[in-house]
């Protein structure tokens, strides 16, 4: 009998921040992982802070920011742990999403495809995935899922 180790895995990477189509994107990940025997992994940035009047409360502003995106990264892995059976790999960076992002798909040879799901309730279909569609696509290494945002679980469960 053949044991997966953690280098031969699918890492189906998701984006972490407050959209609301973040859940379907993450279950579609959980899903797809379960039934390949992938793992998930998060990842979140955490934007610069503008205030640089007072050196303190920039950087309490920045400590504090970084402990919000700890806590979301803490109830998304619970449910990434619900769905798929694994524990995430979590990454947090400072800097924006769309440049972080990139960098860090560059650096970690681990992943193996970004899932995103398009806003639901628009024609644009979100920043992130209007950029990474448009500009970055020729730079990355891995392939894009984009799920539409408007599927439901039921649905999900079924094309996964």
């Amino acid at each position: 009998m053949s044991e997966t180790s953690d280098d031969s895995q699918r890492v189906f990477l998701v984006v972490v921040d407050d959209s609301e189509e973040l859940n379907v994107a993450l279950r579609f990940a959980c899903q797809r992982a379960r039934h390949t025997g992938g793992r998930l992994a998060l990842f979140r940035s955490v934007e610069p802070v503008e205030f640089q009047h007072w050196m303190g409360v920039g950087e309490l502003m920045r400590e504090e920011a970084r402990q919000e995106a700890e806590t979301l990264l803490e109830r998304v892995s619970q449910q990434v742990i619900d769905l798929s059976g694994s524990i995430p790999v979590v990454y947090i960076r400072e800097g924006t999403a769309r440049d972080e992002l990139l960098k860090l798909i560059e650096e970690e040879p681990t992943i193996s495809i970004l899932v995103l799901a398009a806003a639901p309730k628009s024609d644009n279909p979100g920043p992130l995935v209007s950029h990474l569609m448009t500009k970055a696509a020729s730079r990355l290494r891995i392939p894009i899922t984009i799920v539409p945002g408007s599927l439901t679980d039921a649905e999900i469960d079924a094309l996964t």
